[in-house]
């Protein structure tokens, strides 16, 4: 009976003495890994399982943050453009993500801990990029890349000389689509694995007269030829009629220079200068009738000059009148119904 005894209280012993030694040891292994991370955890698509924290913070330098750094260029034909990592105020929160990786592979009891590293089991988790830039600094690039890929449109012009109109042809412009160059340029620099070059969207920019429409825009356009005492019209930019006129006589020449119809009227009055070859009637308004030297229609076009009817079709052919334009009545009543108002007059 107290050999039984004696052998029972040998056995307890030993018990006693393994699973504190056993838990002593377990207590040791769990903190040998404390910095160690568990397998099946990924940082940002990578495996850092089964890694210390300086190995995994090595390893996402490497595979993360370094293709990070690379310049990100944007292609516009034969030229380039470098957004570089400093320039976007990069950061990649490496010792951020490794803590968090730290931390999940640190969840659970100590016991549930040490059996997991005793069977070999897994914490399947995953931590996320964590990466800043500035959007600020991304647009300012963009709008450098705008500024030299950029070109206003040119839109289709008439270019007037003494006796015919040459077109200009319209081009397009071209626009960098800032908006999607932009988006373009944050996904780039969020994701290491992507193409680190880029094509620069842009778009089209349409003149707002194009050369198709150059015809349409100018129904009516007028020169005056002061030499050859000629008024030469041209409907929708082709050549329609000339006309004989007078012009003005020296020390009140017809303005050179390039204006628009900006007055019509029919039978019009004439509001007498305010100049000395006026004399008396100075300032007065003669009303339509014989007195009035302004007859059948007016046609306006600066500072009291104009182009206007007369029946004095002797003048006509020399330069004559006080500064205005005079045409036979037949033939300014055909041009008042073929000019619309603001009709270029191009006086040479």
């Amino acid at each position: 009976m107290v050999k039984k005894r004696r052998w029972v209280s040998v056995l307890v012993a030993a018990l006693v003495v393994l699973v504190v030694g056993g838990g002593a040891a377990a207590f040791a292994l769990d903190r040998a890994r404390s910095d160690m991370l568990a397998h099946g955890v990924r940082i940002a698509g990578v495996d850092v399982g089964g890694m210390t924290e300086g190995e995994a913070r090595a390893v996402l330098q490497r595979r993360i943050v370094r293709r990070l750094g690379h310049p990100i260029v944007v292609v516009d034909g034969a030229r380039r453009y470098h957004l570089t990592a400093a320039q976007a105020k990069l950061h990649v929160d490496v010792q951020g993500m490794v803590q968090s990786a730290l931390q999940r592979s640190r969840s659970g009891n100590f016991v549930s801990r040490v059996y997991r590293e005793a069977t070999g089991g897994r914490v399947e988790t995953r931590v996320r990029l964590q990466v800043a830039y500035s959007p600020a600094a991304v647009r300012s690039f963009v709008a450098r890349v705008a500024r030299a890929v950029d070109r206003p449109p040119s839109e289709a012009r008439v270019v007037p000389s003494v006796s015919s109109l040459k077109t200009i042809p319209s081009r397009n412009g071209l626009a960098v689509y800032r908006r999607g160059l932009a988006r373009v340029l944050e996904n780039r620099l969020l994701h290491p694995r992507w193409r680190r070059v880029v094509s620069a969207p842009t778009r089209v920019v349409r003149p707002k007269v194009t050369t198709a429409q150059l015809a349409a825009h100018y129904p009516a356009f007028i020169l005056i030829d002061r030499n050859a005492f000629t008024l030469r019209l041209f409907r929708n930019l082709r050549f329609y009629k000339a006309y004989r006129i007078a012009v003005g006589r020296q020390g009140l020449e017809t303005p050179a220079g390039e204006y628009t119809i900006d007055d019509k009227q029919v039978n019009p009055s004439w509001h007498v200068p305010k100049s000395s070859w006026a004399g008396s009637l100075a300032g007065q308004i003669i009303p339509p009738g014989p007195a009035d030297p302004i007859k059948a229609r007016w046609l306006g076009f600066y500072n009291g000059a104009g182009i206007h009817g007369t029946d004095d079709i002797g003048s006509l052919g020399t330069a004559a009148s006080h500064g205005c334009i005079r045409m036979s009545i037949p033939d300014v009543e055909e041009l008042f119904s073929l000019v619309p108002l603001h009709t270029p007059i191009y006086v040479a």
